[in-house]
């Protein structure tokens, strides 16, 4: 539950943040600083970096999917004109899209009530959203979000098969090393790279680095390591719900009997894939 609350936030911060940077620049002081955070802790806590040139590889491959593409996407979605709820309906269908591919390629074996658990949470999902798509929107804006959608569904899968072995701070180090070369080549490439440093910003900024890039991360990747991919992927089933309360709490953003019926289903649905035998 504490992931959730902290993963939900990220809507919350990108929506203070992003009138005062571009994208992608964004998503690198994001990382950079959340890179410099984490010396530190690693110097501190010393943990086991000793590793064959194999499994970091596979630790940054997951890096890049994980956070690179999935948060790129969403980023990207959101800067060529699609909104923020429709692009979280289509990153929301990350749970079903996991429950089809994790017997494939981890041997999971989801019961009955699971199904029916992700299909409630993916209908309440679409309540709280409302629905309804965007007039006009820009094939590459959809194709980003659909870059998201991919990207979190097989960074999931991707580290549950490869990197459930290592330690969290060694997993977390390998992963932003790419990620923030990844955003600083495209903030270069296409964005002018100018911020405008307010204190709102700078606010933005620091909550989206320590509760996000380094309280929800870790959180995500203990996860990982010791649940079911497609179990620990129908909690981000219930972000949207969080963001819709946050929003309504925050912006006065309206939470009608729908949103209210949308939550109930999710909790539904969640507890439904949760449950054990």
């Amino acid at each position: 539950m504490l992931f959730v609350l902290l993963w939900s936030t990220g809507y919350i911060g990108a929506k203070y943040g992003l009138p005062y940077a571009e994208p992608f620049t964004l998503l690198f002081l994001r990382f950079v600083l959340a890179l410099l955070l984490l010396a530190p802790l690693v110097a501190w806590l010393k943990p086991a970096m000793a590793m064959s040139g194999r499994e970091r590889g596979h630790l940054m491959v997951s890096g890049l999917l994980l956070h690179g593409v999935y948060l790129g996407g969403v980023f990207a979605a959101i800067g060529l004109g699609l909104s923020a709820g429709l692009t979280a309906l289509i990153v929301g269908a990350q749970p079903l899209l996991t429950s089809l591919a994790a017997p494939l390629l981890l041997g999971e074996r989801p019961r009955l009530l699971h199904w029916i658990g992700v299909l409630l949470g993916l209908a309440g999902v679409t309540l709280i959203l409302g629905g309804g798509a965007d007039a006009d929107v820009a094939l590459p804006a959809l194709l980003a979000a659909v870059a998201a959608l991919v990207g979190i569904t097989a960074g999931t899968l991707y580290q549950k098969r490869f990197c459930t072995q290592h330690d969290l701070l060694a997993v977390t180090v390998h992963q932003y090393l790419p990620t923030v070369v990844l955003f600083g080549v495209v903030a270069l490439g296409f964005e002018t790279r100018e911020v405008e440093w307010t204190a709102q910003f700078v606010a933005a900024l620091l909550w989206l680095v320590l509760a996000l890039s380094l309280g929800a991360i870790l959180l995500l990747t203990w996860l990982i390591k010791h649940g079911e991919a497609s179990k620990v992927a129908s909690l981000f089933y219930l972000v949207p719900p969080a963001t819709a309360v946050e929003a309504w709490l925050l912006f006065d953003e309206p939470l009608g009997w729908i949103k209210v019926a949308g939550i109930a289903l999710v909790a539904l649905g969640v507890w439904l894939v949760m449950r054990r035998k």
